[in-house]
């Protein structure tokens, strides 16, 4: 793996290039965040921000251009140590929450614990404490079809975070909840990240859920802003 460094930031990608056919869904982006800093990805649809997201997480490799978390460069590391980051320092939210049907609210938080290896009883401990700070205990027992929209949402939350992950990727957290349960679930997301120290990289075309960001980075026809925004931080 290579090493690299950019201004103390957490994450970094450099010139990313991505096509899908003969569509460009990269063009050149640039990004960085430092850790703790929420950072929302904004722009029209179909502008590249759930690419870009996809790039900076290691699930999509792009066509050039560099990914670079805590000094390493991603498209040196294995499928398996992609996968293990993933795991172990990355939590995701989608918008549809995405979780297991099957299993009950306690047991879809504890998930990634238990596939870190984590015994069942202390898994789903960590999970409870997860779930009562986003305030959905109350559903700890119920399967993902019997809690309502915002409900499923927070769980998908304690999840994200259940690990104590360095990066957060959310992308569109609010796009399927109403205003007032997407406020809510942004209070208790930026809260939680805030204390815990998590960078969260926050995919948006909602200006009211951007506001809940230390900066905005702004795609559009595939590119972004540069690292000026982060070295202007400094």
């Amino acid at each position: 793996m290579t090493a690299h460094n950019a201004s103390g930031a957490l994450l970094t990608a450099t010139a990313l290039h991505k096509t899908y056919g003969a569509t460009a869904a990269l063009a050149g982006a640039d990004f960085a965040i430092r850790p703790g800093e929420i950072v929302a990805v904004m722009g029209p649809s179909g502008s590249g921000k759930s690419t870009l997201l996809h790039c900076l997480a290691g699930i999509v490799t792009p066509d050039s251009g560099t990914v670079f978390y805590r000094g390493h460069e991603l498209s040196g590391m294995s499928d398996a140590e992609r996968s293990a980051l993933r795991r172990g320092e990355f939590g995701f939210v989608f918008q549809f929450g995405q979780l297991v049907p099957e299993l009950t609210c306690t047991e879809n938080v504890a998930l990634p614990l238990r596939l870190a290896g984590v015994e069942r009883k202390a898994a789903e401990a960590r999970a409870r404490t997860w779930l009562e700070r986003l305030e959905v205990d109350d559903v700890r027992h119920h399967r993902p079809g019997q809690v309502s929209g915002g409900q499923g949402q927070r769980v998908a939350v304690a999840r994200a975070l259940v690990g104590s992950p360095r990066v957060v990727f959310a992308d569109e957290p609010t796009g399927a909840l109403d205003s007032l349960n997407g406020e809510r679930v942004m209070e208790l997301l930026s809260e939680a990240a805030r204390e815990t120290k998590a960078a969260v990289v926050l995919v948006t075309h909602e200006s009211r859920v951007a506001a809940y960001s230390d900066r905005e980075v702004v795609v559009r026809d595939g590119k972004a802003q540069d690292l000026a925004g982060l070295a202007g931080a400094a």
